[in-house]
């Protein structure tokens, strides 16, 4: 999607500054601002050599709590290579941007309310600074839904603007794409001369393709948010009982719903892994089958790619997890096994603790946890 703002494949013609022009665009923005920030989606931002301005303008407007979940500036190429893992071919290019919108994309799905579309965004520049640089002044711009996927490139007239003018176009183009990504139009055109170059390509996904990007690793999860309980919506933590739910059944439901009345306050929902740990992953087919199923009795299921516990609360941090009788089972067999590498445990249960999450057990898991104990 081109998100100059301008008719056609050439830039408007640029005219000479003028104050009353300026502000006008100053209240476009702002206008554009307030309408991201009164939409239902939540953004974490990557940003990396520029679009500093772009912060500024979504956090001056009130409402920004509404829609920033995160904003982080990787400005050293150290912090580049640990927020990415890895070292990019090139820390400025379309392929890091797009990287870096993916990452971003899955952070704002952990810090998210469960039924928020959910938006990352990545930016890396390669703007003037102070020195002469020589390759091009140009910037990336890449954002990531549930659905669709987008990049711009800008090359910029070397010479011709100052620091802080480039980077006030990269931040229009930075705010034009989160506007993008919330549905809200934007009323205001980049500050592009005809001597500028820009270019822009868009990838849409179907449920069936990111379900395979949730099997192969590349998202995180999905919450398919089938409850209508708005009470429940507001709360901070979820109450989860995972599981494969092939069948879903009444007792799984009671389950549920005796632990959220013992939690109290919470999001109750079901999660499946997509992933198992010792055997071949769901299909997709399959995946669909077992979301009807929640589809049905009107309760919000999330499918993750997390087959280990120790995983889910990195992913659920603060979450209360509902374990039945045949997972405290499977854990017995897994502790012992962990009784071999007992420090390796010891760190494992430090990070729950670490992350405040909490485990409820029905009767039937009680009695096999003191009969482990017992033996112990």
């Amino acid at each position: 999607m081109d998100l100059s703002g301008t008719s056609g494949h050439e830039p408007e013609e640029v005219k000479e500054p003028v104050e009353d022009e300026g502000k006008t665009t100053t209240m476009m923005i702002r206008a554009v601002v307030e309408a991201v920030h009164s939409s239902p989606s939540q953004a974490v931002l990557y940003l990396a050599g520029g679009a500093s301005q772009a912060l500024g303008w979504l956090m001056s407007v009130p409402g920004a709590s509404n829609t920033v979940l995160e904003a982080v500036v990787p400005y050293s190429k150290m912090s580049m290579i640990q927020l990415l893992g890895k070292i990019p071919a090139q820390f400025c290019s379309e392929q890091t941007a797009e990287e870096l919108a993916l990452l971003a994309y899955n952070r704002a799905l952990k810090l998210s309310r469960t039924d928020s579309p959910v938006i990352g965004v990545g930016f890396t520049g390669y703007l003037s600074g102070i020195h002469p640089k020589r390759g091009d002044h140009r910037f990336h711009v890449s954002a990531r839904t549930s659905d669709r996927s987008w990049v711009s490139t800008v090359t910029l007239s070397k010479g011709l603007r100052t620091r802080e003018q480039e980077d006030k176009v990269s931040s229009q183009f930075l705010l034009k794409a989160i506007a993008n990504a919330c549905t809200v139009p934007s009323t205001f055109n980049a500050e592009l001369t005809e001597s500028d170059l820009s270019s822009a390509s868009e990838k849409t996904f179907d449920e069936d393709e990111e379900l395979e990007q949730l099997i192969n690793g590349e998202v995180c999860f999905r919450v398919y948010p089938f409850s209508n309980d708005s009470h429940a919506l507001d709360a901070e933590r979820k109450i989860i009982l995972s599981g494969s739910f092939n069948p879903l059944h009444d007792g799984h439901l009671k389950l549920l719903e005796v632990a959220s009345s013992i939690c109290g306050n919470g999001y109750p929902c079901f999660e499946i892994s997509a992933v198992n740990a010792d055997k071949p992953p769901l299909s997709v087919q399959e995946i669909k089958d077992r979301v009807k199923q929640f589809e049905r009795v009107g309760k919000t299921v999330i499918i993750s790619d997390q087959p280990f516990f120790y995983k889910k609360v990195e992913l659920f941090p603060g979450s209360a997890f509902v374990i039945g009788a045949d997972t405290v089972a499977r854990l017995i067999n897994y502790l012992w096994i962990l009784l071999i590498i007992m420090l390796r445990s010891q760190s494992i249960m430090r990070e729950i603790t670490r992350r405040c999450c909490k485990y409820l057990l029905d009767a039937k898991a009680l009695d096999a946890l003191f009969w482990w104990v017992a033996v112990m």
